[in-house]
């Protein structure tokens, strides 16, 4: 088959248990190039032999010439609209990789046309937009999938497994970020918008601060903080003028605390957690393994994290999973918890710009 098609990545029908048929390559059309974790999307789906592209919208002609370039997509399944698109190829599902602003445009276009839809992270640049996009997926009874990165890392996993050692929760410390869009070398449609307050709702505060909004959330069964306070900066004014690179927010519980470190400033990228318990600790060390201390314990130890169990191994199958009703979107993924986590964000700009302390109220 031409390498001129992207179909031909992914047209390999997946095995599934023996004396059943295999099933049909999971139909994917995707809207949105706007987001640079795009790139890395369509490269995973090289890997994907149980998934088909079927589509991509993108107004920008220039965004979508190159990746047509680099991935050799045909152009009958390019478009410049959404709408056409979904009307022309009929998905099982979509993944939105827009600024974050419109993935609520995304969001109610998909229940329009009851299709299951993700979402890089975070889901919202306001709590206006994660209600009217809570709105329409529970009108159209559609799921919704937001993606983090380090849902699918296997320390996460291995914490969430081994949290109970450690007693009650008391202090959960997230460290989120890199050395700033610019410096790592993204995409200029990526920049332009994550450097804009209004499509990406801050800088740093919402690009980083929501890896630790949605695990925090996460350990934490769900639960409301009490409290929300959150200090930015802009130490790189002259790169990030409209935009903190910088934030830190402290979230307060009734028995435990959360901070979140969110940065355009480390020296290295990171994401990594420490959590603390009453009687031990767990402390991630990258994607795969994690440092523990147990009660009873005279030192630390090192164990690597098992291997997670398909479909939540990654963004691909676990979607695949929720569209064809195998698996309910809960979690770090949940629109539960990222109602949650947009709150905190929302909260966290509020405290920044006003140099006060937010107390959550019982209304949501």
């Amino acid at each position: 088959m031409s390498r001129t098609c992207l179909t031909a990545l992914v047209l390999t029908a997946v095995l599934l248990p023996a004396g059943m048929e295999a099933q049909e390559p999971f139909r994917l059309a995707i809207i949105g190039l706007a987001h640079g974790h795009a790139d890395g999307f369509l490269a995973r789906l090289r890997k994907q032999g149980d998934v088909r592209l079927v589509g991509i919208a993108e107004p920008d002609a220039r965004v979508l010439h190159r990746y047509q370039e680099k991935f050799h997509l045909d152009s009958s399944m390019l478009f410049s609209s959404p709408e056409k698109m979904l009307d022309t190829t009929k998905p099982e599902a979509v993944a939105l990789f827009t600024d974050t602003f419109d993935h609520l445009a995304g969001v109610e276009l998909c229940a329009r046309h009851h299709l299951p839809v993700m979402m890089e992270k975070p889901l919202a640049v306001s709590m206006e937009h994660a209600r009217r996009m809570r709105e329409a997926v529970e009108s159209s009874k559609i799921p919704l999938v937001v993606n983090y990165e380090t849902t699918w890392y296997r320390s996460n996993q291995e914490v969430w497994s081994e949290r109970q050692q450690i007693g009650p929760i008391r202090k959960i410390v997230v460290h989120d970020g890199h050395r700033g869009p610019k410096e790592i070398g993204v995409q200029p449609e990526f920049f332009a918008w994550l450097s804009d307050p209004a499509k990406n709702g801050a800088g740093a505060l919402f690009d980083f601060g929501c890896y630790g909004a949605d695990l925090i959330t996460w350990l934490m069964n769900g639960e409301r903080p009490l409290t929300v306070t959150a200090v930015t900066q802009q130490i790189k004014p002259e790169i990030y003028p409209k935009v903190d690179d910088e934030a830190t927010i402290l979230l307060t519980y009734p028995h435990a605390q959360g901070i979140i470190q969110a940065s355009w400033n480390w020296p290295f990228d990171r994401k990594d957690m420490e959590v603390y318990g009453k009687t031990g600790y767990l402390i991630t060390v990258a994607q795969n393994s994690v440092r523990r201390r147990l009660e009873g314990q005279a030192t630390e130890e090192t164990v690597d994290a098992p291997q997670l169990a398909s479909p939540f191994t990654d963004s691909i199958a676990y979607l695949r999973a929720v569209a064809r009703g195998n698996v309910k979107p809960s979690g770090l993924s949940s629109l539960a918890t990222n109602m949650v986590v947009t709150e905190i964000l929302d909260a966290a700009r509020r405290s920044a710009q006003t140099g006060q302390t937010i107390r959550l109220s019982s209304v949501r």
